[in-house]
């Protein structure tokens, strides 16, 4: 390993040793502003996020982002081991946030230090520039993530996003839209059977929400699919419900925005009211054309379709999500990333952003 790696593994483990569950990761946002300092990257910050960008801008060439996020979720139960200590066995480091999206942060510093040297050095001309970008509450998708350093930054042209793909670009991913759903009932003596039941009241809207599939289907992403996830009703068992909350989650592929599948739905629901938290997490997708999916292909890598969630649906420019680890591990007890995967993600790293023209 060379000391850009090193240097980041050690910072790996430093962030692994400290707790940043979303919303709470000012620590670990110090601890990395304090670091990429003494490296000399002049590190800018606005909340919890962290950026740099490099010496040589041009607003006349294109820029990459190099995306990972700080925090994590919280720890599961069902941890066997102090998901806060940094423990080596093996191939294996493992501590909570290692794998999501530990390993990404990590090397994707390591490789922005690298390009950055080499340009100082003059033995690497790149045509673009580059910005590295940590952010935070990207496992809630909150208000102070990257949202709100986007509009701080540069104009991007494009982003590499380092989310655990096992080195393989998914130049697609699906949206997410959760929607709260509402029925109304009348409260009645259960004995008498007065009243009207709310449950009774959503029963045909949930079974039209279970049955109903979506008809354009995406080749990388497969159908925008529509699951009830939650549903609560009732106070007491002779009690007739009067109320009925549901809540839907909606994964929309490439062919649906969020406000029309939240108009459909509405069009077709019978006695139940829908309100949907929010329209921001689109999906996205980048075309296996663009320079940076060619060169992966040249690699040997093979582009696939992503079912889960990252910043990518807060990005309004092209992006795709390239990074080491498994996403099977993320949120799951025991999380852990190889140091092979590190290495391994640091040399395609460079070897996709040496020899590529955005």
């Amino acid at each position: 390993m060379n000391n850009y790696i090193d240097d980041s593994i050690a910072l790996l483990k430093q962030l692994i040793a400290t707790p940043r569950v979303s919303r709470e990761e000012h620590a670990a946002a110090n601890l990395l502003e304090r670091q990429m300092a003494e490296w000399g990257l002049q590190p800018h910050r606005q909340g919890n996020n962290i950026w740099t960008v490099c010496n040589d801008y041009d607003e006349q060439k294109p820029t990459l982002l190099l995306n990972a996020h700080i925090d994590t979720v919280k720890a599961v139960a069902s941890w066997t081991r102090n998901p806060h200590e940094p423990v080596v066995e093996g191939d294996r480091l493992y501590g909570l946030g290692s794998n999501d999206c530990g390993g990404g942060l990590a090397m994707l510093l390591a490789v922005y230090r690298q390009l950055a040297d080499e340009n100082s050095n003059n033995r690497n001309v790149r045509p673009y520039n580059i910005i590295y970008l940590a952010s935070c509450e990207e496992e809630v998708s909150g208000q102070h993530g990257i949202t709100e350093v986007l509009p701080l930054l540069p104009h991007i042209s494009v982003a590499i996003v380092g989310e655990p793909t096992g080195m393989q670009p998914a130049i697609a991913e699906k949206g997410l839209m959760v929607i709260d759903g509402y029925a109304q009932g009348v409260s009645g003596h259960a004995a008498r059977n007065e009243g009207v039941n709310a449950i009774y009241e959503a029963l045909e809207d949930l079974m039209w929400l279970r049955d109903y599939r979506f008809r354009k289907a995406s080749p990388l992403l497969g159908h925008t699919i529509m699951t009830v996830t939650m549903v609560e009703s009732g106070t007491q068992h002779n009690v007739i419900p009067d109320q009925l909350h549901f809540v839907l989650d909606v994964r929309t592929n490439e062919y649906y925005q969020n406000e029309f599948v939240f108009s459909f739905l509405q069009r077709h629901m019978k006695k139940c009211r829908l309100e949907a938290r929010s329209f921001r997490l689109h999906s996205s997708s980048i075309a296996e054309t663009h320079p940076l999916i060619v060169r992966c292909k040249e690699l040997g890598l093979k582009p696939f379709g992503s079912p889960t969630l990252s910043d990518q649906a807060l990005m309004p420019f092209l992006s795709l999500k390239l990074g080491p680890g498994e996403s099977s591990r993320s949120h799951a007890a025991d999380e852990f990333i190889c140091l092979s995967e590190l290495e391994h993600a640091y040399e395609i790293y460079m070897k996709l952003l040496t020899e590529v023209k955005l």
